[in-house]
């Protein structure tokens, strides 16, 4: 199973350079990919504009967006933005999609939060066509570059309704979970796997995880809070989440084991403090599995 990292993007404060040293030292280490969560009311880095500067620096992993909402976006621009990154990163560009549900992101966009999980259908339509080299009228011409990856990036659909999950079949690569039980991963993950049999596909959908840590000193305490603070719309339904954050290296590998058991393919480990010993402390975790 490979694991991967966030970049520190959506930690409050964290600064650019920070940011680029962090994507360089995960490029070296032993990490599958780097990644970045998408919102707009909170003090985070743009995803598409973050994984381009990585981009710039890095060679060798992937890069994530973990998850990105789509229906905040204009369906061309964000092929075109993604068709970008892919090109500029010579084939490495993974996007994980949902639809988005905080309500504040689609009045700040602003964006149209009604039907939305229509839209996102009519979205990924119209990207997969895009990606293709077609035209989407007679009157204007393919939208470029070209994606390096045929038919276009990557794409893993992330959601706990099965209407969401039942999208895999139709148009992803893979499912991403949450970072809930890995029991409920597994769940969602059997309905991604009838979507895609339902769908004529052959093999199987890729799986991937997020999942929150925090390591170190105070780790019991600033990686709760900092889930606390970014679900704090959500009021006590985010205490099960704060709780559920490994802070010890024990629990980090329990984490990891529990999903390798369920045949996950990668987890995206998300930092809670923006200070590059976190990376280093499961950087050492990685390297002794």
């Amino acid at each position: 199973m490979q694991i991967g990292i966030d970049l520190p993007s959506n930690i409050p404060g964290a600064k650019g350079d920070f940011i680029l040293d962090w994507a360089r030292k995960a490029d070296a280490g032993p990490f599958s990919s780097i990644g970045v969560i998408d919102r707009i009311t909170f003090d985070n880095y743009e995803p598409m504009v973050t994984l381009a500067a990585a981009a710039s620096v890095t060679k060798r992993v992937r890069l994530v967006t973990n998850i990105l909402m789509a229906p905040l976006r204009n369906a061309g621009i964000l092929a075109k933005q993604a068709a970008s990154v892919d090109a500029l990163s010579n084939g490495r560009l993974t996007l994980g999609l949902a639809v988005g549900r905080r309500a504040a992101d689609f009045k700040a966009a602003p964006a149209d939060s009604s039907h939305r999980g229509k839209f996102f259908d009519g979205q990924l339509e119209t990207m997969k066509r895009i990606w293709s080299g077609e035209s989407l009228a007679d009157d204007i011409g393919p939208i470029g570059p070209a994606p390096v990856q045929k038919g276009g990036p990557e794409i893993y659909i992330g959601g706990t309704n099965p209407a969401a999950i039942a999208r895999v079949g139709r148009w992803a690569d893979g499912y991403i979970a949450g970072s809930g039980s890995a029991e409920n991963a597994g769940g969602a993950y059997k309905l991604a796997e009838d979507s895609w049999k339902a769908n004529g596909r052959s093999g199987k959908p890729k799986f991937m995880c997020v999942f929150y840590f925090a390591l170190g000193d105070e780790a019991a305490e600033f990686g709760p809070a900092y889930v606390l603070n970014y679900y704090k719309l959500m009021g006590a339904a985010a205490e099960p989440m704060a709780k559920a954050v490994p802070t010890t290296v024990e629990q980090v590998k329990e984490v990891i084991k529990a999903r390798e058991a369920i045949g996950m393919d990668e987890i995206m480990f998300m930092p809670t403090r923006g200070t590059m010993d976190q990376m280093e402390r499961l950087a050492d975790i990685v390297g002794s599995l």
